[in-house]
């Protein structure tokens, strides 16, 4: 029975893949966390798809893909901005705008090569096995600067999941700390892509988190447990990818997914049976 946990590492691209998956849920539920506290996962979700343009015509052009994917993401950003201050169109508008824009323009300029269906497969669910000593480091990167942004701006962020209002009268300058979290969340994407995909690395940015807040409000828990069910997803996902010959970045994230509904359906039966027993010993008196 252990074999089936070890043999699979004994390969270096899967243990290359458990490292930058590990990584990656490190930095992604960090940030995913404030993301998710904010309310903000429309907006995650539409970055994930707006450095598709970026990473396609820097696909085409033969030139760094995370160079492009960032361009992408500085596109996607200011456009929301634009967008909804210039005009009537409230943010929400505004980014589903740019959503559907942002991956029409990416698939159809991915479409230009013949044969492109196996390239947009990459480019949107990532190539964990095929990860490499760079894209270590890379991940490595943006973990670390993931970690110090969460410690360097833990009460502006705080301040700001909670309250504009109390940020701007505390001093804390909501309009750039609301421009840092963006830009951490497009870090995670741009550095997650080769990895999981842009737009799988958008369920490890939400799906922990998400399981996280069913079992506590108190951010640092949340984090702590974020990390914990996006390490089981990484985990647990390669194995069955391994033995079941399914695609990768596909089964970690689904996994993380029903991570959030087991959790959610045990959480919910405990409660109705807290409150039956609470009524029975109310009829007992």
């Amino acid at each position: 029975m252990i074999e089936l946990v070890t043999e699979p590492f004994a390969y270096t691209f899967m243990r290359n893949a458990l490292a930058a998956g590990l990584l990656t849920v490190v930095a992604s539920s960090l940030i995913g966390t404030w993301v998710v506290l904010r309310g903000m996962s429309f907006m995650g979700d539409a970055l994930a798809h707006g450095v598709l343009p970026g990473i396609a015509i820097a696909f085409l052009l033969g030139g760094n893909l995370m160079l492009g994917a960032a361009m992408g993401a500085v596109v996607m950003i200011g456009g929301v901005s634009l967008a909804s201050s210039r005009s009537r169109l409230g943010v929400d508008t505004s980014i589903g705008l740019l959503f559907v824009g942002m991956l029409a323009a990416g698939v159809a300029i991915i479409s230009k090569r013949g044969a492109y269906s196996g390239d947009l497969t990459t480019i949107l669910f990532g190539d964990p096995i095929g990860v490499t000593r760079a894209d270590l480091r890379t991940a490595l990167i943006a973990t670390l600067v993931a970690l110090l942004a969460t410690v360097v701006l833990y009460r502006p962020f705080l301040v700001l999941s909670f309250s504009r209002d109390k940020a701007e009268v505390l001093g804390l300058r909501p309009g750039l700390t609301h421009l840092a979290m963006l830009g951490l969340i497009a870090m995670v994407i741009v550095t997650s892509f080769q990895t999981v995909g842009t737009l799988l690395v958008f369920a490890f940015i939400v799906a922990p988190p998400a399981t996280a807040s069913l079992v506590s409000r108190r951010v640092p828990v949340m984090m702590a447990v974020a990390v914990l069910v996006g390490s089981f997803g990484v985990v647990v996902g390669l194995l069955v990818s391994f033995h079941a010959a399914t695609a990768t970045a596909p089964t970690i994230a689904g996994l993380t997914v029903l991570a959030f509904f087991v959790v959610l359906t045990v959480r919910e039966v405990s409660e109705q049976l807290g409150r039956l027993r609470q009524r029975r010993g109310l009829a007992a008196v």
